[in-house]
């Protein structure tokens, strides 16, 4: 068992690597600093992103970004209407020389998997995710196979386009441990003065390689074995099952996304270079966490009310512990 100075010293390490990785990515992206750590904080929590944003912010440059400076293999599936689930699976196909069936991998075989405007492809295709987001498997005409790790999907969607779109079902947002907004930047001169010192407008691949697979699995193991959750910090975390009891509410979150909300909250605390979560760790993430698994009732949704909103008020009632 190691004892607290190595712990101290495994977690100084690791965030000095985290802070020149997000000092690298905003190297490359003009943005909140504050949305870029949410990110990191659900790769190493080992859970998978939703950015829903508008077109054009740079939603699929900062994946291919990350993937680079992570070091880990990268792949994009462009979701729609006519992809089936073996475009992103694979399937077996008869090799007569051979005289048997050969599997060829889909491009779901990879580390980090960009799931391009996800809401284009129907429900069959959106489902073929479920079982690899969940247990980092697929199975292929009856034969299982593990996906290699670490395994992380960032999928994107465009909220304001309705035409040609499939809203994703409760059971594939449930997957996803985070859903994030970037907005547009408050000042685009940056962005411009940028692209002139570019050769391209993807200049993704230049970025440093600062990780690979073995070490954030290593970092993604220190959130998980070194950082302390307090059994009064558990007891507010688990509180927000009382959403389920809210008048406005159809379904709240469900026990998955509680504990999505607990690992979060300790990865954003190994991002602050500590060994224990405290209450801000949680009050930052809940929204982000929990807001799209809320599901509300009819009459809220006609009168346009976010669930975001319920997630705020019931922060401001809830006593957060000392």
């Amino acid at each position: 068992m190691q004892d607290s100075n190595e712990v101290n010293e495994e977690i100084e390490k690791a965030d000095r690597k985290l802070a020149q990785m997000m000092d690298e990515i905003q190297k490359y992206y003009v943005g909140d600093r504050e949305i870029i750590s949410k990110i990191i904080a659900s790769l190493l929590a080992s859970g998978h992103v939703l950015l829903e944003d508008n077109p054009g912010i740079g939603k699929t440059f900062v994946a291919k970004l990350i993937s680079t400076i992570l070091g880990i293999q990268y792949k994009r599936i462009q979701f729609t209407p006519d992809l089936l689930p073996s475009d992103i699976l694979g399937t077996k196909v008869y090799r007569p020389a051979k005289g048997e069936f050969e599997l060829v991998k889909g491009p779901i075989f990879c580390n980090l998997l960009l799931a391009d405007e996800i809401n284009r492809a129907p429900p069959k295709t959106q489902s073929a995710l479920l079982e690899a987001m969940e247990e980092r498997q697929v199975t292929i005409e009856g034969e299982t196979i593990p996906l290699p790790k670490p395994f992380i999907v960032i999928a994107t969607q465009n909220p304001i386009e309705f035409e040609g779109t499939y809203p994703l079902p409760e059971a594939q947002m449930d997957r996803f441990m985070i859903r994030l907004s970037f907005g547009y930047p408050p000042d685009d001169t940056q962005i411009l003065k940028r692209r002139i010192a570019w050769t391209n407008d993807d200049p993704s691949a230049g970025a440093m390689k600062i990780f690979s697979p073995d070490s954030l699995m290593e970092i993604q193991k220190l959130v998980e074995n070194s950082v302390t959750v307090d059994d009064k910090l558990i007891s507010y975390i688990s509180s927000f099952g009382g959403i389920r009891k809210d008048p406005r509410v159809l379904a709240g979150p469900s026990p998955r996304g509680l504990i999505s909300l607990m690992r979060l909250a300790r990865a954003m605390a190994l991002l602050d270079s500590r060994d224990f979560v405290i209450p801000d760790d949680v009050k930052l993430l809940a929204k982000e966490c929990l807001s799209h698994r809320i599901v509300l009732k009819p009459d809220q949704v006609m009168e346009d009310i976010p669930s975001s909103k319920i997630i705020d008020d019931f922060m401001k009632k809830e006593p957060v512990p000392k």
